[in-house]
C-alpha cells in the first residue's frame, strides 16, 4: 500500500510503485479532474501541484509522491471560488475544457511565484497545450486573478 496526501486528505492505494501518479489519482483515488492527454509530459492536461509546484503527473511514479502534498483541481476550492477559477469564468476561458484543470493549476503555481506576471512570464511558465487556442483569454484571466489575489480588483 502506498499512502498519498491529496487535497489535504490521506489515501492508501494498492498500486505498483512505478504507476504514474495520474492513474493513481484517477483510478484509485477517484479524482478524475486530472486528465490524460499525451502520456509523455508534453501537453500538461495532467498537471497537479506537488508542494505548490506545477507537475505533470503522467511522468511522476506514484512512489515519488509519497509524503508530498498534492493538490488537484478538486482540491483548489470546494465551490469554484478560488480567484483563478473565478477569473477563468469571468473571461470564458474554456471552450472544450479538457485542458483547463491543468491550465488552472499551472496558473496557480505561476501566481505563487510571480504575483504580477507579465505576458512574457505567462507565456514562459504556462506551457500547457490548448487545442482550442484560448491562450489570449488565459492571459487575461491570469492578470485578473493576480488582481483578485492582490486585493486590487482591477481588470486587465
Amino acid at each position: 500500500m502506498i499512502t498519498l496526501v491529496v487535497n489535504g486528505k490521506q489515501f492508501s492505494v494498492d498500486v505498483e510503485p512505478d504507476m504514474p501518479l495520474l492513474w493513481a489519482l484517477r483510478d484509485s483515488v477517484g479524482l478524475t479532474g486530472t486528465k490524460f492527454g499525451c502520456g509523455a509530459g508534453l501537453c500538461g492536461a495532467c498537471t497537479v501541484l506537488m508542494k505548490g509546484v506545477a507537475t505533470r503527473s503522467c511522468q511522476v511514479p506514484v512512489s515519488r509522491a509519497v509524503g508530498t502534498p498534492i493538490t488537484t483541481i478538486e482540491g483548489l476550492s470546494t465551490d469554484g471560488t478560488h480567484p483563478v477559477q473565478m477569473a477563468w469564468k469571468e473571461f470564458d476561458v474554456p471552450q472544450c475544457g479538457y485542458c483547463q484543470s491543468g491550465q488552472i493549476l499551472s496558473a496557480v503555481a505561476l501566481l505563487s511565484k510571480h504575483p504580477k506576471p507579465t505576458d512574457a512570464d505567462i507565456d514562459a511558465q504556462m506551457t500547457n497545450a490548448c487545442r482550442c487556442g484560448t491562450y489570449y483569454r488565459m492571459r487575461l484571466a491570469v492578470h485578473r486573478a493576480a488582481a483578485l489575489l492582490s486585493g486590487s480588483g482591477e481588470k486587465p
